[in-house]
């Protein structure tokens, strides 16, 4: 599977270690930055990391920052991306599920490693229900 990670620098430790347990799963992962905790500005990177997923079709997205609230607002802003904010695995599925959801975002302030690695593997192995669903996501583009 195609990934893309970006945060801000309240997100770069969860994002490194995500990036490196997913490339160990065997994913095709993309680490659109930043590379240091120097203070940077989360929208920045919610538009590289919505303009990456809305680019490559079929690539999943995963946005960090402090609470995951500001950059999924970043990513938001981009008609081809659906982000959404997660704390635990149900919510991150059912992004999936119902939402058709793209790209996760995340709280490194606020969720561990563990629960960040659960809410990953939930949104990466949920299909999309379609069904009743698809013509409410119809309706968010």
């Amino acid at each position: 599977m195609r990934i893309a990670l970006a945060s801000d620098h309240a997100g770069v430790e969860l994002k490194s270690t995500l990036l490196h347990w997913l490339k160990d799963a065997g994913h095709e992962v993309t680490d659109l930055g930043p590379h240091s905790t120097d203070s940077v500005d989360y929208p920045d990177y919610g538009k590289a990391l919505a303009d990456h997923v809305a680019e490559n079709a079929g690539t999943m997205g995963i946005a960090i920052c402090g609470s995951g609230i500001g950059i999924s607002i970043a990513v938001n802003r981009n008609p081809a991306c659906r982000c959404a904010r997660v704390d635990e695995p149900l919510s991150a599925a059912l992004a999936r599920q119902h939402n058709d959801a793209n790209v996760i975002a995340l709280g490194e302030r606020l969720v561990g490693v563990d629960m960040a690695k659960a809410c990953v593997t939930a949104f990466l192995t949920t299909e999309f229900e379609g069904g009743r669903h698809q013509r409410r996501v119809d309706k968010l583009s």
